[in-house]
């Protein structure tokens, strides 16, 4: 695959990445966003938490829970670059991917840092088509 090529689908990945969360929680306002995942009748719990703060970047964990299955369960970290109107995964279950300008070990395929973005850009897609609620707006009817 061309270089270029790739640089291209990263990079709209990342601003595509950085509309759809910038929309879900409603631009980066709060430091912590808890969703109920409606798609299913499993019990599925999204969660964003702001770690770092800066007045041109963030850094975001995602987390998605399955409260059937654990081993669905996955952890994001993302950094979100305002300026530049992108959101980057920089590491999925707390590996990190090479840079692509590091030859990569073995024991990891070369287009891993853009496998990663499109893990995030699946789920954000998933949470868009079939909708997620606020936890806060919900907890009501169970006190």
């Amino acid at each position: 695959m061309d270089k270029s090529l790739k640089t291209s689908n990263h990079l709209s990945a990342c601003s595509t990445n950085f509309l759809r969360l910038k929309k879900i929680l409603k631009s980066f306002q709060d430091e912590k966003y808890s969703f109920d995942i409606l798609y299913s009748e499993t019990k599925c719990k999204a969660e964003f938490i702001v770690i770092s703060r800066t007045p041109h970047t963030l850094i975001l964990e995602a987390k998605f829970f399955n409260r059937e299955s654990a081993l669905i369960d996955f952890l994001l970290r993302v950094n979100i670059y305002i300026d530049a109107k992108m959101a980057e995964v920089i590491s999925y279950q707390q590996e990190k991917p090479v840079p692509f300008f590091i030859k990569a070990p073995f024991s990891q395929s070369q287009d891993e840092k853009y496998q990663q973005n499109r893990i995030l850009t699946e789920w954000l897609e998933n949470i868009f088509i079939h909708g997620a609620i606020e936890k806060q707006e919900i907890d009501f009817l169970h006190d």
